[in-house]
């Protein structure tokens, strides 16, 4: 097995997760390759603008399965974002369910679906979300530091830079770890933001807009690792855009429209 294979095999649900092993929900069930992974049964989510509701989603059903690369595509405004919040637990719906192998998970306490999403989700946005002060080693860091004590990653500290430097060769920045966001281009954060989604050996790569702000060439290579991780290492991946040519880039299409979910 490959060294980059290695770094994104799912972890044992028992393995240096220290304190925050309580906070995740009761173990989850085994799954085979044809089984539903994530889910989502007649989602809707309102925003409020003074008395008048604005409803976004209305009534959206979903079904990704384990090692499936779905693009959901749609125009700007049209809930393509507050899906994969809803998916990735960042946002809860209104109304509907959202269900993770098999079980609920959008009605968990906030910590369990902290949790639950520092483990067993990544994500990655279209403007990188990196912190500024700190250098690209640094931000892959900080999810395994989130994800242990104080005290606990201390003890596999050595152990956690040895990973996240293999992560960031593996997506092309081995010569960058020192630098700081300021110094790295768009694709180089893109890139090391990747990485960072990667650092808790996720199940479920959730993308929103991840080429939206490089230009046609950088995106291209972004999708490149999008496309390997999904195709040689089994990452489940949902990813929104607004690009045609991009969302083609999937296995599977969707579209979002009026608040609803149809084929593309």
């Amino acid at each position: 097995m490959s060294d980059a294979r290695r770094l994104i095999q799912p972890r044992r649900r028992d393995e240096n997760l220290g304190p925050h092993l309580a906070e995740l929900p009761d173990e989850l069930p085994a799954q085979t390759e044809a089984e539903v992974q994530l889910a989502a049964v007649g989602l809707w989510k309102r925003y409020h603008k003074g008395r008048v509701d604005i409803p976004v989603l209305r009534g959206v059903d979903l079904e990704v399965r384990r090692g499936e690369f779905v693009s959901i595509i749609g125009q700007s405004g049209s809930g393509k974002s507050t899906l994969l919040h809803l998916l990735g637990m960042l946002d809860v719906p209104d109304e509907g369910e959202i269900a993770f192998r098999g079980q609920r998970i959008d009605n968990l306490p906030m910590r369990k679906r902290d949790a639950l999403r520092n483990h067993e989700f990544g994500m990655i946005f279209q403007f990188y979300h990196l912190l500024p002060e700190l250098t690209a080693l640094e931000n892959v860091l900080s999810p395994l530091l989130i994800a242990e004590s104080v005290l606990g990653y201390v003890r596999h500290r050595k152990q956690h830079v040895a990973r996240a430097t293999e992560l960031l060769e593996m997506v092309g920045l081995g010569h960058r770890i020192k630098h700081r966001p300021g110094e790295l281009s768009g694709g180089e954060m893109q890139r090391a933001a990747i990485a960072r989604a990667l650092a808790s050996e996720p199940e479920v790569l959730l993308a929103d807009e991840p080429t939206g702000n490089l230009d046609s060439s950088t995106g291209e290579e972004i999708l490149r690792i999008l496309r390997t991780l999904n195709g040689e290492h089994n990452l489940t991946i949902v990813m929104v855009t607004h690009d045609l040519a991009i969302a083609a880039q999937a296995d599977r299409r969707l579209r979002l429209a009026g608040g609803q979910m149809e084929l593309a």
